[in-house]
């Protein structure tokens, strides 16, 4: 099953625009988006082949972490992730039952 997966992580100083566009570049192949201009966070939301939430996050996580590494944002600690199945997603707009 296809989870969306959001990660977030906290830092000490403000994000440039530079460098957000820089990680929505790392994230892209993981049909990705970046965010964070102007906070003091950044994060993206990628898409992870996974069985369940939980292994989702671990997958996204550990991929979200490689493509921070490929870029020259500071190294911070992941602090939030969500996860969205693609069911659920379905469910939200009304083309599936509950």
């Amino acid at each position: 099953m296809k989870f969306s997966v959001s990660l977030v992580a906290h830092g000490d100083r403000e994000m440039t625009l530079e460098e957000i566009v820089e990680l929505a570049d790392a994230v892209a192949p993981l049909n990705g988006i970046a965010s964070g201009m102007g906070t003091t966070s950044y994060g993206a939301q990628i898409m992870v082949e996974s069985d369940n939430s939980a292994d989702a996050v671990l997958e996204g996580r550990k991929l979200f972490e490689a493509a921070v590494a490929k870029t020259n944002l500071p190294k911070w600690e992941v602090t939030d992730a969500d996860t969205m199945s693609e069911d659920e997603d379905f469910v939200d707009l009304d083309l599936i039952p509950e």
